[in-house]
């Protein structure tokens, strides 16, 4: 009987570091969505511009204040409560300030017609559980139950922010020069202008006999024209290049959710 408890006390304690060591994997077969920016619109309800929008205030808020709020719109809870999907979502994509766990994540799955506000630990007195019901309640499950999803994430966003201390409106700036060029007048007279170019040395070309570096200074002008960006409007500024991750931060279960 001795000899039965030891080998079952040995088997325990080789078992429990094997059972905890695998507990992350058993968290890696749910399929989230990649952290692609503050606003991971996985089941494609958001028009672009409520994208950028909420993108600019999320991004000036955590330059103000280094708390990181994201927007996580999914497919599908994969089955899971959307408590231990907010939770683990948050961990894994490690939301928030490292140590200082500042992170709030409002998760969104219109399939499972489930809404949660995931609250970091380093938020949880200021968006306590009481206000991320509230959010919920009042300002976000009206817009969801009469079809308005963007509305109410957009809505329901401000809110989070205005709980945190932040009142800034939404605000989009105005394009470039170089966009306005590339998607306007200044794109058609670049084309024209390269086009006269091209011929006034094609004629020349021609007048004075020149060979083959005449013939191919034509094309020279022009593309060092274009790389100049009198052809091209696409600017760094649209966005075009990812760069916004996690801090580290991690979750413990606050928030507050529901459904419609």
């Amino acid at each position: 009987m001795i000899r039965r408890l030891l080998i079952a006390a040995a088997l325990l304690v080789v078992a429990t570091p094997l059972f905890i060591a695998i507990l992350p994997a058993i968290a890696a077969d749910i399929a989230f969505p990649a952290l692609t920016g503050r606003v991971v619109d996985q089941a494609g309800i958001l028009p672009p511009q409520d994208v950028a929008k909420l993108t600019i205030q999320l991004a000036a808020h955590e330059q103000r204040t280094g708390q990181q709020v994201v927007v996580a719109v999914v497919k599908s809870l994969e089955g899971q409560p959307i408590e231990d999907y907010g939770v683990e979502l948050g961990r894994f994509w490690g939301i928030g300030q490292k140590g200082k766990n500042t992170g709030a994540i409002l998760l969104v799955s219109p399939a499972d017609r489930k809404v949660r506000i995931e609250v970091g630990y380093g938020l949880e007195g200021e968006l306590t559980d009481a206000v991320s019901s509230t959010i919920i309640d009042q300002v976000m499950l009206p817009h969801f139950r009469q079809g308005d999803m963007a509305g109410g994430i957009v809505a329901g966003t401000g809110q989070i922010l205005r709980a945190l201390g932040d009142d800034v409106p939404v605000t989009v700036p105005p394009p470039t020069r170089r966009q306005q060029e590339g998607n306007g007048h200044g794109s058609i007279g670049s084309i024209l202008f390269t086009f006269l170019i091209f011929g006034l040395f094609i004629w020349l070309a021609r007048r004075r006999g020149g060979g083959i570096g005449s013939a191919i200074l034509p094309f020279i002008i022009a593309n060092s024209w274009s790389s100049r960006g009198g052809g091209s409007s696409w600017d760094s500024s649209n966005g075009g290049g990812g760069g916004f991750s996690g801090g580290g931060g991690s979750f413990g279960g606050g928030g507050a959710s529901g459904s419609w």
